[in-house]
């Protein structure tokens, strides 16, 4: 395992990817989902939340600065004309399986529901820009997911109590990220359907 400090430099690495996602919003370049980024800045904070209640230390700024980014694209993206905003059943999934995850948590105290729920509801949000990706990857900027691959290793590499409270988020979103980035990096959906042509 490698020290808990290495946490602070994740979280700069995430910044900075997001700086790069928020310049390209505010110029039209990006077209984030705003279901999803708007899922992605509320579903981190119940797991966040649910990790502070629980003891997890420094590694539960991981999962707020997974909350954090996303709200401040989230917020930009209503300067971005071209942004996505249309609910679906997809959204209301998600958005009841968060809520669920919630009232579970409240009704048991076990903070572990709501992390597995979060993580659960954020794959489900994660699907609409999953789909966007694979059909209209130059919509989308690579670097916040690349980042969130480089983020959520550093901090699964400093988790010496292995409990699930702990590493749920950041493997969650090691794995989640590790599908879209090379969707949305190496246009792999576009590739597919070019060679299917």
């Amino acid at each position: 395992m490698i020290n808990e400090n290495f946490i602070y430099l994740g979280t700069l690495i995430s910044i900075l990817a997001m700086l790069s996602y928020l310049r390209d919003t505010l110029s039209g370049k990006t077209k984030p989902n705003r279901v999803t980024w708007g899922f992605w800045a509320v579903i981190p904070m119940i797991a966040f939340s649910a990790q502070i209640k629980e003891g997890v230390g420094l590694q539960a700024l991981t999962t707020f600065i997974f909350a954090f980014n996303p709200m401040i694209i989230f917020i930009a993206s209503f300067v971005n004309k071209n942004a996505y905003w249309k609910l679906g059943k997809l959204d209301y999934v998600c958005g009841a399986i968060a809520l669920l995850g919630v009232i579970l948590w409240l009704a048991t105290g076990e903070g572990s529901l709501a992390i597995f729920f979060s993580c659960v509801a954020d794959f489900v949000a994660s699907l609409p820009t999953m789909v966007k990706a694979f059909k209209n990857p130059e919509s989308e900027n690579a670097d916040p997911f690349l980042s969130a691959i480089l983020n959520s290793f550093v901090t699964l590499l400093t988790i010496q109590i292995w409990t699930f409270s702990y590493y749920a988020f950041p493997l969650y979103i090691f794995a989640n990220n590790l599908i879209l980035y090379p969707l949305i990096r190496f246009r792999l959906g576009k590739n597919l359907i070019k060679s299917q042509s």
